[in-house]
């Protein structure tokens, strides 16, 4: 049986050539990030002055029906030659109507992103992300926040600043946050962090964590992408690893927190899924071991948080779909990673019906919009 709806829980944009001109504060104009050429006369972004241009070309779809493989170019696009849908939340809402995609959560840039929060300047870091929130709620999903749901980036230079945010974005009706580093600010998960998980919990706020946190502890620009002699990126420097989340998540399930914050929800976003169930009988033996010299105060396995508290999107992961029972049916959701080149764009329902042969009708629809539904509040018609 096809669906009828089908939410994307990872989707993304990328910046409009405009986005700091109209949005950073006036007092960062000489530091803000700006547009320049590629070496093959693409469009890309220098984030701090002096640094390597990070182009757009493998973060939007320049094709008019997708394109294959093979045509993925980190070097190349420009604004006006991709799909414009990657930063005109309208045109987006043509492209989700041509892909059969009801509703989008959307991911911010997350270089762009860490190139703010990098920065010795707090001020400045903080700058950067209150811009594209304001874009984000001010522009792009304004076209139709019932279907373009955007999470709000969190800064992360103490827990004062992070926690303040959180509260505005709940004001301003946001359904969920996105945090690139711990809330406090800090190199590593602490009791410093508690006021954050306590607000999102409180406030019915989902935290949601993109591949990583790259940016926990970080206060200066990052080091220079590497290239070779011809510009490009070689393969082993665009990541390719999966289970990277499983040192976060652990610390985070051992840690206790979600004893103290039981109600707290995290979304794993682009972590990968299919690794999730080895992981889990990993770290129930792991505990089962060692609780008792430890001093572990966990009040169940680790698996049972990961199951209370945890979402994962997956994109497509025929693996991870047949272990669905091991890790949790009602803990997954399906992406596309639209516009990013890991995207099926238009084909994202062949994709679905390929993953999910002989996946029962109700366990489907969990997983491609109804816990997506549930969790951020979607209305679906007729569903």
């Amino acid at each position: 049986m096809i669906e009828r709806h089908i939410i994307s829980a990872d989707g993304h944009n990328v910046e409009p050539p405009h986005i700091w001109d109209r949005y950073l504060d006036r007092r960062f104009a000489a530091k803000a990030p700006r547009l320049v050429k590629d070496p093959e006369g693409g469009d890309a972004w220098e984030f701090s002055p002096g640094g390597t241009p990070m182009p757009i070309g493998l973060v939007t779809n320049a094709g008019r029906w997708g394109r294959r493989y093979e045509e993925n170019n980190w070097f190349g696009s420009t604004y006006d030659s991709i799909r414009q849908g990657a930063f005109d939340g309208r045109a987006r809402l043509d492209e989700q109507d041509i892909d059969g995609v009801s509703a989008e959560v959307i991911y911010p840039s997350q270089r762009t992103m860490g190139a703010f929060m990098a920065q010795e300047d707090d001020a400045f870091h903080v700058a950067g992300v209150e811009a594209y929130n304001r874009w984000l709620a001010e522009e792009f999903c304004a076209a139709d926040p019932a279907r373009l749901i955007g999470l709000e980036q969190m800064p992360a230079t103490d827990i004062r600043v992070s926690v303040a945010h959180l509260n505005d974005a709940r004001r301003a009706g946001r359904r969920g946050v996105i945090i690139s580093g711990w809330p406090s600010g800090g190199e590593a998960l602490s009791a410093a962090d508690d006021a954050f998980w306590a607000a999102a919990q409180d406030l019915n706020m989902p935290v949601h964590i993109h591949v990583g946190l790259a940016q926990a502890g970080r206060r200066k620009p990052p080091p220079p992408t590497a290239q070779d002699p011809g510009g490009k990126i070689p393969l082993q420097k665009i990541s390719g690893a999966v289970a990277g989340a499983s040192d976060f998540v652990s610390k985070m399930i051992l840690s206790e927190m979600f004893d103290r914050f039981p109600a707290l929800t995290v979304v794993l976003a682009e972590t990968g899924a299919g690794w999730i169930p080895h992981f889990l009988e990993f770290l129930d033996d792991h505990w089962w071991r060692n609780r008792v010299w430890s001093g572990s105060q966990l009040k169940a396995p680790p698996s049972e948080y990961f199951r209370r508290n945890f979402y994962v999107t997956f994109i497509r992961e025929p693996f991870a779909v047949l272990n669905r029972h091991s890790i949790g049916v009602d803990n997954m959701m399906w992406s596309n990673d639209y516009p990013h080149h890991r995207h099926d764009w238009p084909y994202s329902r062949r994709v679905i019906e390929d993953s999910f042969i002989g996946v029962p009708n109700s366990e489907k629809r969990q997983m491609i919009h109804g816990n997506a539904s549930r969790l951020y509040n979607i209305s679906l018609p007729d569903s």
